[in-house]
């Protein structure tokens, strides 16, 4: 079954995007220091960029953010970036996001929450 499901996720990402994440996701990966990401307060349109290195938590806006690890292609650091987040609710420390954001397509697996949006744009290499 789990052959079944990945098989299918990969069909489908060759499909809606085509070749290109297939083949990035088979290519040896380097894990960096951190990530960039940026933050969106969708009430009053403002945006804040935030540096957070792997293993660590930090307040975005109005939320917890916990960075796992970030990976990018080992042949092309300034290529697209993967990152585990756990973004949380700070009073209830309800988990609002847990997985990978992809820096290329943010929508593929994105925070679904109503005031603020989080994604990643780059991982940290030196």
């Amino acid at each position: 079954m789990k052959r079944l499901v990945s098989a299918c996720l990969l069909a489908c990402l060759c499909l809606t995007s085509g070749p290109g994440i297939a083949q990035e996701a088979t290519k040896p990966a380097t894990v960096g220091q951190g990530a960039v990401l940026r933050g969106l307060d969708k009430v009053n349109g403002k945006t804040a960029d935030f540096e957070l290195l792997n293993g660590a938590t930090a307040e975005m806006l109005g939320l917890l953010v916990t960075l796992g690890e970030c990976r990018y292609p080992a042949d092309n650091p300034t290529g697209d970036a993967f990152a585990f987040l756990i973004i949380r609710d700070p009073e209830s420390g309800q988990v609002q996001f847990e997985g990978w954001m992809v820096a290329s397509s943010p929508a593929l697996n994105a925070l679904d929450h109503a005031r603020y949006d989080i994604w990643v744009l780059r991982c940290m290499t030196s």
